[in-house]
């Protein structure tokens, strides 16, 4: 197969890159695959650097008042797509797929056009409604809860298949003891503390700061064993005068956008991922997990998917600050209990998370596809 993928994230991209990345790299090993992504956006620096892929620098502009380069952009896709003899375009976003559509305009014979939902957000309106008749032919959902929204919206007359994100289960994996130990002292000396943490990011829909409201709702002594290590952009100064009022400032930590988030995650006890809007199924839980790491989850999409409550996890009410001080008493009790859930959400990693699984179960939906043209 033939095949390029596009995302109209300028920036860092966070799932979105690692979802391109993760699948554009494997497949190259049995297909052609080309990647087109805004020029400064880290998944072009990121494809441009591996052997295998062709790396296309292409903007995709949105809005009215961008007319003009959402003009020149769609010429540019145009002359690139009648270049090539592309089978598919597997497209990420509303951004790149409507620009997509509209460089293929009047093609009498297109290539299949491949959408991965990775959000929550609704899928209704006029837009959706033309980009499922007029130009989507499969959408893949990455997890059980997108699957049912799809099905009950206009996507529905597409071709629908669920792959959940996997992840490089051999990249992510449980560092040993004396190195997970070096890299807890990086923030918490020589403190016994409890060290929770996330590498969901830093958005506020991310919950992140819900989980600090949680903490300072905890009894002063039981409070002061527990720190957070929250990797991502450094939150602005209204959020870390928040944290200041909370008194928790010396035990909520921020290591930045990592390169590598393992060292971090090799650090904390146990990881978070607390969302309450735009989450499907996040990559960054099952990266915790893979590293063998037990996450507190959010009953929220397919987050609740990922984990068995109680055996490899927790699962608590989106946005529910008494909920979580009370699950992060009980992490506090369980503590000796941290090592097993981490073994069990490791072993989940291995049986349902796989890089393997998610690329054929992808590859198996092209297929299913091109099958069906």
């Amino acid at each position: 197969m033939k095949i390029l993928f596009t995302n109209f994230h300028e920036g860092d991209g966070g799932g979105h890159t690692t979802y391109v990345m993760t699948l554009a790299t494997a497949l190259a090993t049995r297909h052609e695959v080309h990647v087109a992504a805004p020029p400064a956006s880290r998944l072009y620096r990121e494809a441009s650097g591996e052997t295998g892929l062709r790396a296309w620098a292409q903007p995709f502009p949105n809005g009215l008042n961008r007319l003009a380069a959402r003009r020149r952009a769609c010429r540019q896709l145009a002359g690139l797509l009648r270049g090539s003899d592309f089978d598919l375009v597997h497209v990420n976003g509303s951004a790149d797929h409507r620009l997509v559509m509209a460089a293929l305009r009047g093609w009498r014979r297109r290539p299949r056009i491949v959408l991965t939902k990775h959000n929550s957000k609704p899928m209704t309106g006029l837009g959706h409604w033309w980009r499922a008749r007029r130009g989507t032919d499969m959408v893949i959902a990455v997890c059980d809860f997108t699957y049912r929204a799809l099905a009950a919206s206009a996507y529905r007359r597409c071709l629908l298949a669920t792959v959940h994100n996997g992840v490089d289960i051999d990249h992510f994996t449980p560092w040993p003891n004396a190195e997970a130990i070096a890299q807890r002292r990086r923030w918490l000396g020589d403190r016994t503390a409890l060290l929770l943490g996330s590498n969901a990011g830093t958005a506020n829909y991310k919950g992140w700061m819900d989980l600090v409201e949680a903490l300072a709702l905890l009894p002063p002594a039981r409070r002061a064993l527990v720190h957070l290590l929250v990797a991502g952009r450094l939150p602005d100064a209204a959020i870390e005068q928040r944290i200041a009022e909370l008194d928790l400032s010396d035990q909520v930590h921020f290591p930045g956008l990592l390169d590598d988030v393992r060292p971090a995650l090799a650090a904390i006890d146990a990881g978070f991922v607390l969302s309450w809007d735009v989450e499907t199924i996040s990559f960054a839980c099952r990266e915790m997990m893979a590293m063998g790491k037990p996450v507190l989850v959010s009953d929220y999409a397919g987050l609740p998917e990922n984990i068995r409550p109680e055996l490899d996890g927790w699962l608590v009410p989106p946005r529910n600050h008494q909920a979580m001080a009370d699950c992060l008493q009980r992490l506090l009790e369980q503590r000796a209990d941290l090592a097993r859930m981490g073994a069990a959400a490791r072993e989940r990693a291995q049986n349902e998370f796989g890089l393997d699984r998610f690329v054929a179960r992808t590859e198996a939906a092209y297929a299913d596809l091109l099958a069906n043209r």
